[in-house]
């Protein structure tokens, strides 16, 4: 009969409970910005996302939103947040009332001053999409939120309030204009693009 010992067997469930706490406490660390909680990591279509970097996009003296850049694997630089392979995203949230249709347009010309001229040609039917898909918005409120992801296989889908927005992009350009409006050479926010690439 083999040897059984209750204490033994107790540390083992007690050492198991403690391993099991701990994953959960890994999996559900919070980030908090601005009073926004953002999770250290999550899951994207079937893929491993960690949270690179999070800040606050300011204008003049007024804070507009946050945003947290999650990819496979930590990057600190522009070139290396373009080049990740996998599943990315840029999650967004309204720290107070804006109109929706100027916000895209913003966007756009964040995207105007970031890309090369000879990139924008292509461009321009995902940048008309995704004006129209603001516009239909009208408001975005404080505390809304909204993620733009790539998928690999389907392309960049912008989910707004808990919605993905019908017809992604496919081209992988596009997704990468976008994520240069914050990390390109004329960034929307200077501290924004270093707290996103980890450097806060």
């Amino acid at each position: 009969m083999p040897a059984f010992s209750l204490p033994t067997a107790f540390s083992r469930l007690t050492l198991a409970a403690c391993l099991a706490t701990a994953a959960l406490g890994a999996v559900a660390a919070q980030v908090d910005v601005a009073g926004v909680k953002l999770e250290d990591r999550m899951d994207l279509h079937g893929s491993p996302l960690q949270l690179n970097g999070a800040g606050i996009r300011y204008k003049a003296i007024f804070k507009v939103y946050t945003a947290g850049l999650y990819v496979g694997k930590k990057v600190s630089t522009p070139e290396e947040a373009l080049a990740a392979p996998g599943p990315k995203r840029v999650a967004i949230t309204m720290l107070r009332d804006i109109d929706a249709n100027e916000l895209g347009k913003l966007f756009t010309k964040g995207v105007e001053e970031n890309s090369p001229k000879s990139e924008m040609v292509n461009l321009i039917p995902g940048l008309l999409r995704m004006g129209q898909m603001f516009a239909d918005q009208k408001q975005l409120k404080t505390g809304d939120t909204f993620n733009i992801d790539w998928v690999p296989g389907t392309g960049t889908v912008i989910t707004v309030r808990g919605v993905p927005q019908p017809d992604p992009v496919k081209e992988p350009a596009f997704f990468n204009a976008l994520l240069r409006i914050w990390l390109g050479p004329n960034p929307a926010d200077w501290k924004l693009k270093d707290a996103l690439l980890g450097k806060q």
